[in-house]
């Protein structure tokens, strides 16, 4: 049985390793793709076979492989790093969904900062939960994957394969994708903290007018009540919002076009 083989097939092994190497990184944090709950069998499949895909198109770029056991090793530690950089990037790209629930909890006041909730721990809320929930199905469903894995592809083009990541573009990198992330979940909870601050600004000077009336009691299941009508005539807004915004922050990453 006679096999097409490469030519140089040590040259090929070690651009696999390489390809591999960056792809698993990435794998443990993509949004969607790298999530805990699929058993890690099935996701280092995927990133085997997204490897496989890679790698024609990544072998015009591939070093050959180094003479010294130690270099390849450090080659391949470089690769991993640049995968996990750029999957945590992608990944804070999408977090600004559940950061928003985090942020609307506090306003809508199914949550409060004085006291953690008991079932879900201190560091979480109801909608927060609910949407980091929803964020594999979203993504998955509205084809966001895709975004992250062609910019993976392209990478290689701005980080070669077996080097490590320029320090100070990956810095200013890190910082300009947290802003950004942070900026969006406040601009998806703004109109439930604008209502907060009005009703809050209502509920003060109706004690002020009405001293004797016990406003807290009526005033917060009117908050939560409120708040959670407002959620859900604004949900499907705020779903819109975050998949327009998200696109056009994955349309940025390094690799990307």
């Amino acid at each position: 049985m006679n096999l097409d083989l490469p030519p140089d097939l040590a040259h090929w092994a070690f651009g696999l390793m390489l390809v591999l190497a960056r792809v698993g990184g990435a794998m443990m944090l993509l949004p969607g793709l790298g999530e805990s709950a699929p058993p890690a069998m099935l996701r280092a499949g995927l990133a085997g076979c997204i490897a496989v895909l890679l790698l024609p198109g990544a072998m015009p770029s591939m070093p050959m492989p180094p003479e010294a056991g130690m270099q390849a090793a450090s080659m391949i530690a470089a690769d991993v790093a640049t995968g996990v950089w750029f999957g945590w990037l992608a990944r804070t790209m999408v977090l600004a969904l559940p950061m928003a629930g985090q942020v609307l909890a506090y306003a809508i006041g199914i949550s409060n900062v004085l006291q953690s909730d008991v079932e879900l721990g201190p560091q979480t809320t109801a909608t927060a939960t609910l949407f980091n929930a929803a964020l594999p199905a979203l993504i998955l469903s509205t084809g966001l994957y895709a975004m992250p894995l062609a910019a993976l592809a392209g990478l290689y083009k701005v980080i070669p394969a077996g080097t490590l990541l320029p320090a100070a573009d990956s810095l200013r990198t890190v910082l300009h994708t947290v802003t950004e992330g942070f900026a969006l979940a406040l601009r998806l909870a703004s109109p439930f903290v604008l209502a907060n601050i009005v009703w809050h600004a209502g509920t003060g000077l109706m004690a002020r007018f009405l001293p004797r009336l016990q406003v807290y009691f009526i005033a917060a299941p009117g908050q939560i009540l409120g708040g959670c009508l407002l959620l859900a005539g604004l949900i499907g807004a705020l779903l819109s919002a975050w998949q327009d915004a998200t696109s056009a922050s994955l349309s940025t990453l390094p690799g990307s076009g």
